[in-house]
């Protein structure tokens, strides 16, 4: 793999998804599903360009990094070129499920992270709307496959490849496939449950291309057609405006700790879940999904 062959197949796999957008685009119009809303994707437009900036800045870096501990470190090379990729891919997804989870479950990640879910639309452009910032710490989560014997190019061509799977997902223009393609895949039904405000749905759903990793984990939910999805935030934005949809977060984070008085309550702040309170006086989601489950149970009484 060089260089020049990763910058065209990034070029020719991002203007795939461009043209496909603008194709569900015109579906939306023109079958007047209201998938799509002007303002919403040009605020989109907005945070994949930032998030495009803070990615070339760190791409030398993260190049850097990878090629360092692939050439000192790595503990050995995998000379079949079918298992090389095929074990690529499936650990390069594995640590990508691993860096979504982070981002859902730790509140500092998550202030970066809310971004990718702060649209109330869900379309292929949504896939777009990126965690401005995430490209500043994503690199140290696969410096394994570094170690592991995968080169940095290899390994940053494995996660364009898979992030464009994971762009499709962004769409209500399908409805569930096949059950084995759903068993084993993050499809559209997994992903449209993934980007869902309802309680059963938060921190769901978080594979790029394998669901097998939610099934493992106990983070798999199947879209359900008694809960219609609802898109966006739990505590949905007053101000949409673009600066606030990226800082929103670390505001609150910020206010949030200035409000504890020791020292180990403000770093709880930091690192325990969103939702979190040292008085108790919010929920995560967790606490939400307990409250839904003993709803519904008394329901069912």
């Amino acid at each position: 793999m060089t260089e020049s062959t990763l910058s065209s197949a990034i070029v020719y796999l991002f203007g795939t998804i461009i043209i496909l957008s603008l194709l569900e685009s015109y579906f939306s119009y023109k079958h007047d599903k209201k998938y799509y809303d002007s303002k919403d994707t040009l605020t989109t437009i907005y945070l994949m360009s930032v998030n495009f900036l803070v990615n070339v800045v760190m791409k030398s870096g993260t190049y850097l990094l990878l090629d360092f501990c692939y050439r000192r470190y790595r503990f050995f090379i995998i000379p079949n070129v079918f298992l090389y990729w095929t074990v690529l891919i499936l650990l390069q997804d594995f640590l990508y499920w691993l860096l979504h989870a982070t981002g859902h479950y730790i509140r500092l990640f998550w202030a970066v992270h809310v971004t990718h879910h702060s649209s109330e639309q869900f379309n292929l452009t949504t896939g777009f709307r990126s965690s401005v910032f995430e490209p500043m710490y994503r690199l140290f989560f696969f410096v394994p496959l570094s170690l592991l014997g995968f080169s940095a190019l290899d390994i940053l061509f494995a996660y364009y490849i898979t992030q464009i799977y994971g762009n499709l997902v962004h769409t209500q223009a399908i409805g569930k496939l096949h059950p084995v393609i759903e068993y084993i895949f993050v499809t559209p039904s997994h992903h449209r449950v993934h980007h869902a405000s309802n309680y059963r749905y938060l921190d769901k759903n978080m594979g790029m291309l394998l669901i097998l990793w939610d099934r493992l984990f106990g983070t798999f939910q199947e879209e359900l057609p008694e809960d219609k999805v609802k898109y966006g935030l739990v505590k949905e934005l007053e101000n949409r405006g673009p600066v606030n949809i990226i800082f929103h977060e670390f505001i609150a984070l910020w206010q949030d700790m200035k409000k504890a008085d020791s020292p180990a309550d403000k770093l709880k702040y930091l690192f325990y879940a969103p939702g979190w309170s040292h008085d108790g006086q919010s929920q995560t989601s967790k606490d939400l999904q307990r409250q839904l489950a003993e709803e519904e149970g008394s329901a069912v009484v």
